[in-house]
This record gives structure tokens, sequence and C-alpha cells, in this order.
């Protein structure tokens, strides 16, 4: 049985509506994460939410229209985690960033 490791998490609070260079945000950034080789990574698409001061969005065919909240989500290192965390920073803009210190008790980060 191997230890419990300490890893770091990160959860991007988002909305479909969000692109990076004309293209969808949570998949660019999907995209940066495999090429810098994190860990893993995954989009969490809600059905009902809201970010910032909006006003609360719902999966209805009334109110969806591709503004419903997304949330990735990555783990990986502190190292990992650091180096690209100013990129991620920047093509996220004022989107809440959160960290955390997780604990691995099965998996690899590998």
């Amino acid at each position: 049985m191997t230890e419990p490791r300490i890893a770091i998490q990160i959860s991007i609070y988002l909305s479909e509506a969000d692109e990076w260079r004309r293209r969808p945000l949570h998949l660019e950034l999907l995209k940066y994460l495999r090429e810098q080789q994190i860990a893993g990574a995954t989009v969490l698409h809600a059905v009902a939410g809201f970010t910032g001061r909006g006003r609360v969005k719902t999966s209805t065919l009334v109110d969806a229209g591709g503004k419903l909240p997304l949330v990735l989500t990555f783990v990986d290192t502190a190292e990992h985690i650091d180096r690209v965390l100013p990129t991620i920073k920047e093509m996220t803009g004022q989107r809440l960033i959160v960290r955390e210190n997780v604990t691995i008790e099965a998996g690899s980060l590998e």
C-alpha cells in the first residue's frame, strides 16, 4: 500500500461563453494543461449556478443560451501548478481561481 501524497488542486469557475482567442476557454485551458503534462484535469458542466455577481443561470431551454457555469479542476504537484498558474491567470482574466491542498490517497500524479 502506498503512502498518501500531498498535491494541489485548482478549481476555476468559468462560463460556457468564455473565450480565449475566439475559442472556448475551457477547451483551450485543457489543451494547455495537457501540453504542460499536468497530471489530470476535468471540466464539469453545471445544471445551475452563477459566476461573480451575475444572475443564476439554469439548464432550462429558456435560460441556457450557452452561458451555463463550468468548473475546470486540475491536480498536480506544487511545482507543476506553480509553473502553469501564471499562464492560466492570463487566460482566465478575472475569473475565480481556488487553490487547495489535497491528499492523493490512490492513483498517480505521473
